[in-house]
C-alpha cells in the first residue's frame, strides 16, 4: 500500500501532526492477546503492513490459539512477536515444541521473553534468562530476541522496592547480546509520567547497559480502565499522573490519551538523538482500534508506511 493511499484512507482529515512525534513513533509496536485479535475484523484497516504485532500469552490461553493468531497476522503481512512466559513453560520440550509450531505454521522469528505473571512456576523455568541459556532460538534461527523491562521498579523481583536484581538481570542481558548475532530490545512496563522514564534510561546507559529500549506506552482508554490496569500490572509513581488527573472534575469523564508523555518523550528523542529509547510500543487498553486511530491521527501510521514505499 502507497504511502499516499494509506493516508487518504486512515488518517483524520486536516489533522496537524507534531513532526517531532511522528518521527519518534516510527516503527511502533502494538500488543494483541487472541480473545482482543478475534475481534477485529480486518488488522489491514488498522495498522500498516510490516507493524510488529506481539501476542500476549496470558496463563490459561493454549498454544494453539496462540499459534493461529499468529498464522492470521503473518499472513496479512505482520512482523509477529510471540511472548515466551517462562513460568507457564513446563519444560525444554515443551518450549522446543512451541518454537517449532510458531515457525512452521506462522514463520516467526522474533520472540518476547520474560518470566511472566505467575507467581508459582508450572516446571522448570522461573525467568527469561532461563529460556536464552537454552540455546534453542539461536538453533531455531531466530533474528530478534526482546526481553522485558521496569522502569518503576518491580517488586515481585525486588521485594525491598529497590532495582538490585532487575539491574542485574539487565546487565546478564546485556552480555547476552553483547556475546550473540540476535537483535535485542529492552520492551518496557507503561508508565505515564515522562521524566522518570527519562531518568531511568540515562541510568541504563551510565550502567553500561546500550540495548535499545521500546518504551511501553498505555494507549487511549477511559481514566477507570487505565487505572485498574496500573494497580493490577505494579505500575509505580506514574500512577499519580493518572491519580491527578481523576481529581480534575473537567477531565475525568474524558478518555486518556497519551499525548503529553509522548510529545515529552519524543522532544526529549529530538534533542538528543543518542537517547537509547529508540521506539514505542503500545498496550491498547483501550481496544485496539482506538488505539490504532490514535497512532494514524498522529503520525505513526504515515512513518510505519513511509518505510515501505
Amino acid at each position: 500500500m502507497s504511502l499516499l493511499s494509506f493516508r487518504k484512507t486512515k488518517e483524520t482529515p486536516d489533522t496537524t501532526v507534531n513532526p517531532e512525534v511522528e518521527a519518534f513513533l516510527q516503527d511502533y509496536s502494538i500488543e494483541v492477546m487472541p480473545r482482543t485479535a478475534e475481534k477485529v475484523d480486518s488488522f489491514r484497516d488498522l495498522l500498516p503492513e510490516g507493524t510488529r504485532v506481539y501476542i500476549a500469552h496470558i496463563e490459561g490461553t493454549s498454544i494453539d490459539d496462540m499459534v493461529a493468531t499468529a498464522k492470521r497476522l503473518a499472513a496479512d503481512g505482520y512482523q509477529v512477536m510471540p511472548h515466551f512466559p517462562a513460568r507457564i513453560i513446563k519444560d525444554k520440550a515443551t518450549l522446543a515444541e512451541w518454537i517449532a509450531q510458531y515457525q512452521g505454521e506462522a514463520g516467526v522469528e522474533q520472540a518476547l521473553l520474560l518470566a511472566g505473571g505467575v507467581a508459582k512456576p508450572h516446571g522448570d523455568f522461573d525467568s527469561s534468562m532461563q529460556l536464552l541459556e537454552t540455546g534453542l532460538f539461536d538453533q531455531a534461527g531466530f533474528k530478534r530476541l526482546h526481553v522485558a523491562g521496569h522502569p518503576e521498579g518491580n517488586k515481585d523481583i525486588d521485594k525491598d522496592g529497590s532495582d538490585t536484581n532487575v539491574m542485574a538481570a539487565l546487565r546478564w542481558k546485556q552480555a547476552f547480546a553483547d556475546k550473540t548475532d540476535a537483535d535485542m530490545a529492552i520492551v518496557t512496563q507503561f508508565a505515564f509520567d515522562p521524566e522518570p522514564l527519562i531518568a531511568w534510561a540515562d541510568a541504563l546507559r551510565t550502567a553500561g547497559i546500550t540495548i535499545p529500549v521500546h518504551i511501553g506506552i498505555a494507549g487511549p482508554a477511559k481514566l477507570q480502565t487505565l487505572i485498574k490496569f496500573a494497580i493490577a500490572c505494579g505500575v509505580g509513581p506514574s500512577l499519580k499522573v493518572l491519580q491527578k488527573r481523576a481529581m480534575d472534575v473537567s477531565k475525568l469523564l474524558l478518555p486518556y490519551e497519551p499525548n503529553d508523555v509522548i510529545t515529552a518523550l519524543a522532544a526529549h528523542k529530538a534533542a538528543h538523538p543518542d537517547f537509547n529509547i529508540s521506539n514505542v510500543h503500545f498496550f491498547p487498553l483501550g481496544g485496539i482500534k482506538t488505539n490504532a486511530n490514535w497512532a494514524i491521527a498522529n503520525g505513526g501510521a504515515a512513518a510505519v508506511a513511509a518505510s515501505q514505499t
